[in-house]
């Protein structure tokens, strides 16, 4: 039996279930042992996509990450899920896609772009040198850049419009950023082949019982932008522990009702989710505080949590 059959029984027989799927299965009252049965179901009948987390305690973006411990965490996730997200093209990451090729693992291949001039020009080179080799099935030009003020739209445009003028043409070009950016920068939306989009509702302080619904609307909004181009949600999650955010609360508990949710709505309405993320990296911490160190399905010692 699927997983999506499995959680129509479920809801069946549990009079607190819902399956109205504006805010998903109303799980607010089920215990750790029955969200982590289905969790576990809907991890094994398979997902979309994962964020790839290539970082072990101690190491960093800007460390070089050997081929061995790329291709150990890769056949980890390997068999639940169809894509892999990469972040960058260099410092060990081009071995992602490689390896994610000889394990039949599709590819969303990302060009980490930044205020480092030559550096941006590195990662774009490995990204369409990646590309002419076989190794890219969607092209990723940045992550985030117009959130954090890194370029201006013109330079972002720039490097756009390379990839797509040097990546063979069958490849889908798009650019990765929260769902409100394509709605408020109509010329990079325009310049992407496809919609690349990052929903939290987390980090909108969104309470639990309300985060599918909200993810939801975060992915009509970038759809509308998108005047008929496919929208695919690049990024999504719920961490396991760490500090709250306004209404949103960090949980073993949450992480599992987020994801199962987000399972559920992706196979009934036919999403590419990439989920993020598979390992929890504890460098996250920096940036984020302690909730950063605990967004993966998977632990930092590449345990898999909730089961």
């Amino acid at each position: 039996m699927s997983f999506r059959n499995d959680y129509f029984l479920y809801a069946k027989n549990n009079e607190k279930a819902n399956v109205e799927f504006s805010n998903g299965l109303n799980l607010i009252n089920t215990s750790s042992e029955v969200l982590s049965s289905i969790f576990s179901q809907s991890l094994r009948s398979g997902i979309h996509g994962l964020c790839f987390s290539m970082y072990e305690d101690g190491q960093k973006p800007g460390d070089h990450i050997s081929e061995e411990q790329v291709r150990r965490r890769l056949k980890i996730i390997a068999p639940y899920t169809k894509w892999v997200r990469s972040f960058s093209c260099i410092e060990g990451n081009e071995f992602v896609p490689k390896i994610a090729r000889e394990l039949g693992i599709k590819t969303l291949v990302g060009a980490w772009l930044g205020d480092d001039a030559e550096k941006n020009e590195k990662e774009m080179e490995a990204l369409i040198q990646l590309a002419k080799e076989g190794f890219v099935d969607i092209a990723a030009v940045g992550n985030e850049v117009m959130y954090r003020k890194d370029l201006t739209e013109d330079e972002l445009l720039v490097f756009i419009n390379k990839a797509r003028k040097e990546i063979p043409a069958h490849i889908p070009v798009g650019y990765v950023d929260a769902y409100y950016e394509f709605t408020i920068k109509p010329r990079i939306t325009e310049a992407c082949d496809v919609i690349l989009t990052n929903c939290y509702p987390y980090w909108e302080g969104t309470n639990q019982e309300y985060a599918l619904s909200h993810m939801k609307s975060m992915y009509h909004q970038a759809l509308a932008a998108g005047n008929g181009k496919k929208v695919i949600i690049t990024e999504t999650g719920w961490p396991s522990h760490g500090e709250s955010f306004k209404d949103s609360h960090p949980s073993p508990e949450n992480a599992m009702k987020y994801f199962i949710n987000t399972q559920l709505w992706s196979l009934n309405e036919n999403i590419d989710v990439f989920y993020f993320s598979s390992f929890d990296e504890s460098w996250k911490v920096g940036p984020e505080g302690e909730v950063g160190a605990h967004w993966g399905i998977w632990d930092k010692d590449e345990k898999l949590k909730f089961i």
